[in-house]
């Protein structure tokens, strides 16, 4: 047993030491690559976004609403079901 933990904890110490650290890969931000001229572009791409975004919200309120509409009314047959 002692044997077994000695050869794992060599072999893991080994590992951590002989492993090469690696450099993170230099990052581009976009405000970087975007030039002043496609800005107006990529405004108006974001703002049509974020409008498709919150239609996307809206129908899912609306179908979330629909949802616990029906639970209650499971919940209420369930409860008739029991009384009959």
């Amino acid at each position: 047993m002692k044997r077994i933990l000695l050869v794992v904890t060599i072999s893991g110490l080994l590992t951590c030491f002989c492993a090469d650290a690696q450099t993170p890969a230099p990052v581009a931000t976009a405000a970087a690559t975007v030039d002043t001229v496609s800005m107006p572009a990529a405004l108006k791409l974001l703002q049509e976004m974020k409008a498709a975004n919150a239609e996307t919200l809206k129908k899912q309120e609306a179908t979330l609403q629909q949802l616990e509409e029906l639970q209650k009314a499971a919940e209420e047959i369930k409860v008739f079901s029991k009384r009959s």
